[in-house]
């Protein structure tokens, strides 16, 4: 069974920098493309950013320059470095992995406000 499990989301003010994980299980992540997701209230959820295998990433807009995702296969898991948050950040932030599914783990709170 695949499980992805987020942690590290929190309230911080502007300009602040969180640090998000997603620990993998049930899944060799290191054969698969892994991505994050965020969904704002009454939004669409959208892609943030996702690296492939070996690596290559890709970003949102609105993420680079921002945000860096990277990945530790060794510990099957995944990682969203967000710094220079805005208010506009404040969303659920999902980790998300297709490889014969589509699995999502639970999500992760992030809400930048002062």
């Amino acid at each position: 069974q695949v499980q992805l499990v987020e942690s590290g989301g929190g309230s911080v003010q502007p300009g602040g920098s969180l640090k998000l994980t997603c620990v993998a299980s049930g899944i060799n992540i290191r054969r698969y493309r892994m991505n994050w997701y965020r969904q704002a209230p009454g939004k669409d959820r959208e892609l943030v950013a996702g690296i492939s295998r070996g690596g290559p990433t890709i970003y949102a807009d609105f993420a680079k320059g921002r945000f860096t995702i990277s990945r530790d296969d060794a510990k099957n898991a995944v990682y969203l470095q967000m710094n220079s948050l805005k208010p506009e950040d404040t969303a659920v932030y999902y980790c998300n992995v297709f490889s014969i599914s589509e699995y999502w783990g639970q999500g992760t709170q992030v809400t930048v406000s002062s």
